[in-house]
């Protein structure tokens, strides 16, 4: 089935349709009529330039917004996901800015405790976000709801990259984005399918005063050159923000390479009514990917540049979207709203032998709406909506032999996939320093699979499933702040579970399995603290306790498979110390005590392939150099204790080679100018945080042990 509702295009060369076409040519003239209007009014002073010269310097890292967490944030009424009964991280626009992001967006949660986010390194194949034992090996970001300005981004039971709720960030370039919150346990109210460890809430930047303009070139060792355009106006009433990102990347292993262009153009107005915003989104990409290799052939001596079996995989991607949002003009009270559409075309090909590939395809148009109204009642708030979702489109999975279509599938189905769901989240502060908070939400799922490969699974799926909420933070001490919450997410079932596609074979092939599984579901317990020793100090901690039911994961081959209930248990601890007003630390460790499934089938293991271990720590410091400032950022990071097994029938239990990396970067900000040098250095000769393991043995995407790169960006 062939969609139409924004125009793709999958040729292998990139081509910017009408729709970005039009955008970029408004925003030029945009662009140009403020120029002139500028330099028209000769006698007003320039604000571009004002604002050129003191936005580009960076605060250390204990002033940034990022670390603003102090006793008794909870016990605000707000929508602030940091007023949550949980551990919430803010990352903010300075954090993103002292990162090295470099050619994997994911880099921008690094300092983030608990938490392991990176591209696997094989072209744009999604961006995996593991945090709480969840998100097991091949499942790319699902596991934990995304949004982005209050678009969902996990999309569902998606073929080509073989995973139910992938995430794809690639084309928001740091630049685009004004703030981070990471929200652990599903907790909010707000999000709904895959929040399960938590959600992560991303909001683009506005233009205008909000965003100096700016151009700036990057170049790192291994091949990648990025440059990156920001023109920020303001056209009359309306603020624009147009940020356009070119990439070239050749990577680290002999055969592969990236080539992405983005461009998003943002228009924000503010009436009596409210806020509101318009993002066009244009996004192509086009790679090609080494592969794996196996552990025991690295021990032997194989090139870590090697590809594997000695042909690359490959892959594309177009996407196009359209948002548009609303927010009150003053307060939180009032109507919040967003609706998006979106046209999203993928393909991947994975090598699976010397001549032969798995590829995976992908042709949707995603359409959606949240509206929801906040009302505030003196101590207390009450905030309910709804929440609608449609997808739909055609998925397959088949083999190319010589890279040219075989008759044989995997799988290939029509999708008609519409989720609906109805919220309310409130909160109360019933004395001074004891605040409650409970929610709901209930999902509906109405699927309509057609199942082209084996028409007799063909079927239609009508489930819903409520996950409530409830939790209280106390402020014991003016310094010292407690919280606990039990709250229950969930995760809709993939088509695969629902519509067998059986062995690989041709499509129109008889047989086939409908099973009507229920939505997975966790039940997550949380407690923890906030503590602030002295003023310049941050101590905070938390532990959980999480059940799942229906664990699913997906495997080597694409395909899926339950592992039943599991649980999870683990602890985080961070702090924050501010030294002086130019300096500050930071150190973080997360351990998870328990991650396993609680009935395993005979000859495989009990234990999930998450890091049992990890550890964060880094320093920043700030100084004056000559009419300049230099800001020196330096970040360590460590995972280890990572399960899998080998072997069948019988299984052993192996642990992954230890991984480490460490991040050091200067920037230097003169006048409108900034220039920054930055190094990264993963040492572990085996170490990699893109792994997964297999019956034959462990596979790995290896890492280059440095890399270093230079970014100059100057703003007007």
């Amino acid at each position: 089935m062939k969609n139409s509702f924004l125009a793709n295009s999958p040729s292998p060369q990139p081509l910017f349709r009408p729709l970005l076409a039009f955008a970029a040519l408004t925003a030029t003239m945009g662009t140009a009529l403020t120029a002139h209007a500028q330099s028209a009014g000769a006698t007003a002073p320039s604000t571009t330039t004002a604002s050129a010269s003191t936005l580009p310097s960076v605060r250390v890292l204990g002033d940034s917004d990022s670390d603003s967490r102090q006793v008794g944030d909870r016990s605000e009424i707000t929508l602030n996901p940091q007023a949550l009964p949980t551990t919430v991280q803010h990352i903010g626009q300075e954090d993103i800015a002292n990162t090295n992001v470099g050619r994997d967006v994911s880099n921008i949660f690094r300092r983030v405790p608990g938490v392991l986010a990176n591209n696997i390194d094989q072209g744009d194949t999604g961006n995996g976000f593991r945090m709480r034992g969840f998100a097991t090996q091949g499942t790319h970001g699902a596991d934990t709801a995304v949004y982005v300005d209050g678009v969902p981004q996990n999309i569902p039971s998606i073929q080509s990259i073989a995973s139910h709720g992938a995430v794809f960030l690639e084309w928001l370039p740091p630049e685009l984005i004004g703030g981070i919150d990471v929200i652990k346990g599903p907790v909010s109210a707000l999000y709904g399918d895959q929040n399960r460890a938590g959600a992560v809430d991303i909001r683009t930047r506005d233009g205008g005063d909000a965003t100096p303009s700016s151009v700036s070139v990057s170049a790192e060792r291994y091949g990648l050159r990025r440059t990156a355009l920001v023109l920020s106006n303001k056209l009359s009433q309306v603020d624009s923000l147009l940020v356009a990102d070119l990439s070239r990347n050749d990577g680290y292993r002999y055969a592969s390479n990236t080539d992405r262009e983005s461009l998003s153009w943002k228009l924000s107005t503010q009436q009596d009514s409210g806020k509101y915003s318009l993002r066009l989104t244009r996004y192509v990409s086009d790679f090609q990917a080494a592969g794996y290799l196996a552990l025991s052939d690295l021990q032997k001596g194989l090139d870590p540049r090697s590809t594997q079996f000695n042909n690359p995989g490959f892959g594309a991607t177009r996407r196009t979207s359209v948002v548009v949002n609303r927010a009150p003009t003053a307060g939180e009270e009032g109507w919040y709203a967003t609706a998006y559409g979106e046209s999203l075309y993928r393909q991947r090909a994975v090598a699976t032998s010397a001549t032969r590939h798995l590829l995976g395809e992908d042709d949707r148009d995603m359409y959606g709406a949240r509206v929801y109204h906040n009302t505030v009642f003196g101590d207390a708030s009450l905030a309910v909506g709804t929440e609608l979702r449609k997808d739909s489109g055609s998925a397959f999975r088949r083999i190319y032999v010589n890279r040219l279509p075989s008759a044989n599938y995997a799988n290939d189905v029509d999708l008609d996939l519409v989720t609906y769901g109805f919220f309310a989240q409130g909160q109360w502060r019933a004395t001074r320093d004891l605040k409650l908070s409970a929610g709901a939400r209930y999902d509906r799922f109405d699927y309509d699979i057609a199942n082209l490969k084996l028409p007799a699974a063909s079927t239609g799926y009508r489930k819903g499933v409520l996950t409530p909420k409830l939790g209280a933070s106390w402020t014991v001490l003016p310094r010292l702040e407690l919280f606990a919450n039990v709250a229950e997410g969930m995760r809709s079932p993939a088509t695969e579970q629902i519509s067998s596609s059986g062995a690989t074979g041709p499509l129109g092939a008889s047989g086939g399995v409908i099973s009507q599984v229920k939505p997975s579901k966790v039940r997550s317990y949380d407690m923890g603290f906030t503590a602030n020793p002295t003023t310049d100090v941050m101590v905070s901690g938390s532990a959980y306790d999480i059940l799942n039911s229906d664990e699913i994961v997906s495997q080597a081959d694409g395909s899926f498979r339950s592992v039943g209930d599991t649980t999870r248990k683990g602890v985080e601890l961070e702090t924050r110390w501010q030294l002086g007003t130019a300096s500050s630390v930071y150190a973080s460790v997360g351990r998870i005590l328990e991650a396993k499934v609680n009935n395993p089938a005979a000859n495989t293991g009990a234990k999930l392939s998450v890091p049992g271990v990890q550890f964060k720590a880094g320093a920043q410091h700030k100084f004056g150099l000559g009419a300049g400032q230099m800001t020196l950022n330096a970040d360590a990071y460590l995972i280890d204790d990572i399960p899998y097994y080998v072997g069948t029938p019988t299984t052993q239990e192996r642990t992954m080679p230890l991984y480490t990396r460490y991040d050091v970067r200067s920037t230097y900000d003169y006048g409108s100018a900034q220039f920054s040098l930055y190094a990264t250095f993963q040492p572990q000769r085996y170490g990699s945080e893109i792994a997964y393991g297999t019956a034959a043995g462990l596979l790995v995407s290896p890492v280059p042990k440095t890399t270093v790169g230079a970014t100059l960006r100057y703003f007007f």
